[in-house]
C-alpha cells in the first residue's frame, strides 16, 4: 500500500477482498452442487470473476484475506432451502459497496470505481441467466397462499366470534382449509390444462401445497392454546400475526428473487387479508346474536 493510504482506505479494500473471496467460494460450492449444467456453468463463471476481483483488491492492499466461513455456510444452506436465485440476489445485495467507498479507493487507484460498476452489471446479468424451476411457479404459490390467507383468516375470525370454542374453530378451520386446498389445486389444474400447459400438474401441486401449509400455520394457535374464554381471542390474535408474518416473508422472498418492490405488495396483500378478517368479525358477531350460537 502507498504511504499516503489512510487506515479507512485499507479497511475498505480488505473488506472488498473478504466479500470477493467469500462470494467466489459460495459460487464455486453452488456450482458443484447444481444438477443443472447451465446453472453450474453460470455459477462457475461468477466464481472466476470474483477471484479476479479479489486479485485486483489484493494488488492494492498487498495482503491475503480469509473468507467469511459463516457467510459461506449461511448462503450455501439458504440456496438449498429457499432456492438459488434468492440466495444469490441476497448475497449480491450484501456485497455491494457504497459509491463513496469506491470513490475513496479510486482517488489513488482509478480502476477501482470502474471495477465496481462492471462487477455489479456482470453479476446482475449472470444471475438473470439462472434458470430455476420454483420461480416459474410463483404465480401458483401466490394463488394458493393468497386464497388461504384471505379465506381462512376470515373464516377463523368469524368462527371465533360465533362459537368461542377453540377445538370447534380448529376442526372447522381444518376441514374448510383442506377442502378449499383440494378445490384450488383442482381448479388450477383444470385452468392450466385448458391452456395446454404441460406443467399443469406441478402448478396445481404448488397451489394446493401452499394452501395446505398456510392452513396448518393459521390453525395451529387454536390447537396449542387454552380453548375457552380470553384465550380464544389470544389464539385469533396469534393467527393474525402469523398471517402477517407469512405475507411479509413471502413478499420479501419474491421482492429479492424477482427484483420487485416489497412495500406495495406487502401492504396490498396484508390489507386484503386483514380487511376480510375484520369483516368476518362482524359477521361472526351477527351470526351469534341472530342464531344464538353457543
Amino acid at each position: 500500500m502507498s504511504t499516503t493510504t489512510d487506515e479507512t482506505l485499507l479497511n475498505n479494500v480488505l473488506r472488498f477482498q473478504c466479500e470477493e473471496i467469500t462470494g467466489a467460494i459460495v459460487y464455486a460450492k453452488l456450482a458443484k452442487k447444481s444438477k443443472d449444467t447451465h446453472n453450474a456453468a453460470v455459477l462457475a463463471d461468477m466464481a472466476e470473476a470474483e477471484r479476479h476481483h479479489y486479485a485486483f483488491w489484493k494488488s492494492i492492499s498487498g495482503q491475503e484475506v480469509a473468507p467469511s466461513r459463516t457467510r459461506i455456510i449461511f448462503f450455501t444452506l439458504l440456496a438449498q432451502v429457499l432456492g438459488l436465485t434468492f440466495a444469490l440476489k441476497l448475497l449480491e445485495k450484501g456485497e455491494k459497496a457504497t459509491a463513496a467507498d469506491y470513490a475513496h479507493v479510486a482517488s489513488i487507484h482509478p480502476g477501482a470505481e470502474k471495477l465496481g460498476e462492471e462487477e455489479e452489471q456482470h453479476e446482475s446479468a449472470l444471475i438473470d441467466m439462472i434458470d430455476e424451476e420454483r420461480l416459474l411457479y410463483v404465480g401458483s404459490i401466490v394463488l394458493g397462499l393468497n386464497d388461504a390467507l384471505v379465506e381462512l383468516t376470515g373464516t377463523l375470525a368469524g368462527l371465533t366470534f360465533a362459537f368461542q370454542k377453540g377445538a370447534l374453530v380448529a376442526i372447522s378451520g381444518i376441514i374448510t382449509g383442506m377442502a378449499a386446498a383440494l378445490s384450488m389445486a383442482a381448479s388450477n389444474y383444470l385452468a392450466s390444462k385448458a391452456e395446454d400447459d404441460p406443467k399443469a400438474k406441478k402448478a396445481a401441486l404448488y397451489t394446493g401445497g401452499a394452501y395446505l401449509i398456510t392452513v396448518i400455520l393459521l390453525v395451529l394457535p387454536y390447537l396449542i392454546m387454552p380453548q375457552t374464554g380470553f384465550w380464544i381471542y389470544v389464539s385469533l390474535g396469534i393467527t393474525l400475526l402469523i398471517a402477517v408474518g407469512i405475507i411479509a416473508g413471502f413478499n420479501f422472498y419474491v421482492a429479492v428473487a424477482k427484483g420487485q418492490d416489497f412495500k406495495p405488495r406487502f401492504l396490498e396483500m396484508a390489507g386484503i387479508s386483514l380487511g376480510v378478517a375484520f369483516f368476518s368479525f362482524l359477521v361472526g358477531l351477527l351470526v351469534r346474536a341472530v342464531f344464538g350460537a353457543e
